[in-house]
């Protein structure tokens, strides 16, 4: 893993609700996880985000990387809110009930993808990157990262090793389902 974020609701005037949690800090030592997220880590908008089935998100560095290739700039850990930034894991392609190891004795199983948002939208806009129809270009890209429910809570750190150890078989991925609900025409 290479780093850990965690966030504060901070009050903002271009949120419905007057504050969110998107503006995530580094943590550079070892962060308690337990079954609602990490210390120090509180979520804004309750209706939408947290909850045992999203204790923790996750990005990896790599879709980083390829935003930044789009963006034309750096996009540093932690700017899409994610807590946790992996290098390695296949977060995208991580089956639905997939379990992970994160260093000692953490472990997190894959519940289910992040969906773009307004507050997300202009959260990018507002750190300088291009965000016009980011809800579609997001859907568009199919690598939404993934939310994670804590089984063992623990210790972790930026650095540890992530490790799957179940995969169920199932076939549905993070991308997969990703994918299915964006294209199924709503109303």
């Amino acid at each position: 893993m290479v780093s850990v974020h965690v966030g504060r609701p901070q009050p903002v005037r271009w949120v419905r609700s007057g504050r969110t949690s998107i503006e995530k800090a580094t943590v550079s030592g070892p962060v308690s996880v337990g079954p609602l997220g990490l210390e120090g880590d509180e979520v804004s908008n309750r209706r939408h985000h947290g909850g045992p089935d999203k204790a923790l998100y996750a990005f990896a560095r790599e879709d980083l990387d390829r935003w930044a290739g789009t963006f034309g700039a750096d996009v540093p850990d932690g700017t899409f809110g994610e807590n946790l930034t992996t290098r390695g894991v296949d977060v995208n392609g991580a089956e639905i009930g997939e379990r992970w190891r994160i260093g000692a004795d953490v472990v997190v199983e894959v519940t289910m993808f992040r969906t773009p948002c307004r507050t997300f939208q202009v959260w990018l806009g507002r750190q300088g990157y291009d965000n016009r129809a980011w809800a579609r270009r997001f859907a568009e890209d199919g690598r939404p990262g993934a939310y994670l429910r804590v089984v063992s809570p623990g210790l972790l750190r930026a650095g540890d090793a992530v490790e799957v150890v179940h995969r169920p078989g199932t076939g549905v991925t993070v991308s997969s389902w990703f994918g299915e609900v964006m294209r199924t025409p709503r109303g």
